[in-house]
């Protein structure tokens, strides 16, 4: 993943793992693998972990410990109303952004400017 690629993730991804949640609770490994299906598959198991905790520290999900066949019980994270407020939000700001940026894709290729 290039660099750029990388940046503008650290400031989506947040809002894409609440969107995943949206479906059902899940455990840390569950969400690293459904961000994996979508296709965010260089997003390193660390990275969802500590998102996790910055977005359970926001209160943005409700975590509950159930067991496990294999180790420790699981911390399964389902998103709460406040987390569905923020989710609200971030497509709002993800809508408003994608609109401005399409128009600004537009408009360069529409000027006769080459693109990369």
């Amino acid at each position: 993943m290039g660099k750029q690629m990388t940046e503008m993730l650290k400031g989506t991804l947040e809002g894409i793992v609440l969107a995943l949640l949206t479906g059902k609770p899940a455990y840390g490994y569950e969400i690293t693998t459904l961000l994996r299906d979508q296709g965010f598959a260089d997003i390193a198991e660390g990275t969802v972990y500590a998102l996790l905790v910055r977005i359970e520290q926001k209160g943005l999900v409700d975590v509950e410990k159930r067991p496990s066949e294999k180790g420790p019980p699981r911390k399964v994270y389902s998103l709460n109303q406040q987390g569905t407020q923020e989710l609200a939000e971030f497509w709002n700001t993800w809508s408003f952004l994608a609109e401005r940026i399409e128009k600004l894709h537009n408009n360069s290729h529409s000027t006769g400017e080459k693109q990369p």
